[in-house]
């Protein structure tokens, strides 16, 4: 269960992109250096990717740490078959 206490833990946003570019980077460079364009292209096009990916899920992430808990006895499946039947009408 999540507690406020653990957002002293979380590694933050900028950190965490900061590792991403840091270990792409250092491949980049070496690729670069053995003049290789192609693994080049190829790191360039995965780092935009997983940046991408990565900001998704720091976004849920944030979502999650800031929503508030769920009413007891209410379970994402009971809310998911809730807004199904509010669909069906």
């Amino acid at each position: 269960m999540f507690r406020p206490s653990d957002l002293e833990f979380m590694r933050s946003r900028d950190r965490i992109l900061a590792n991403l570019e840091t270990i792409y980077r250092e491949t980049f460079e070496r690729a670069k250096e053995a003049s290789d364009e192609r693994r080049m292209a190829e790191l360039d096009n995965a780092y935009m990717r997983d940046q991408l990916m990565l900001e998704i899920l720091l976004d849920i992430r944030d979502l999650f740490a800031v929503a508030p808990a769920a009413k007891a006895g209410s379970t994402a499946l009971e809310k998911l078959e809730a807004l199904r039947r509010l669909a069906k009408k």
